[in-house]
C-alpha cells in the first residue's frame, strides 16, 4: 500500500511519522481513535486534519505492526 497522506522526515518531529508534513504524529490520531474519540472530535481537535487522513492513520499503523512484531507477556 502507498501512503500519500504520511511523511517522515528526520528534521521534523525527530522522524516521527506525521500527517501531510503538519506536525500531527500518526501516533496521536491513533491514539484519540483507540481513547473513543470520533471522527468528528479528532477533527474538531486537530482543524489541519481532513477526513481522508483518519483511515490513513489507522492503515499506517496496521502496516507498521504487521511489519514489526511487538514483544507481548503471556497470560
Amino acid at each position: 500500500m502507498k501512503f500519500t497522506r504520511i511523511t517522515v522526515d528526520p528534521q521534523q518531529m525527530g522522524g516521527v511519522p506525521c500527517i501531510r508534513r503538519l506536525r500531527i504524529p500518526v501516533a496521536a490520531v491513533v491514539g484519540m481513535i483507540a481513547d473513543g474519540m470520533s471522527e468528528t472530535e479528532i477533527l474538531a481537535a486537530y482543524p489541519d486534519l481532513q477526513r481522508e487522513d483518519i483511515p490513513e492513520a489507522l492503515h499506517y499503523a496496521a502496516e507498521a505492526v504487521r511489519e514489526r512484531g511487538l514483544p507481548l507477556t503471556l497470560q
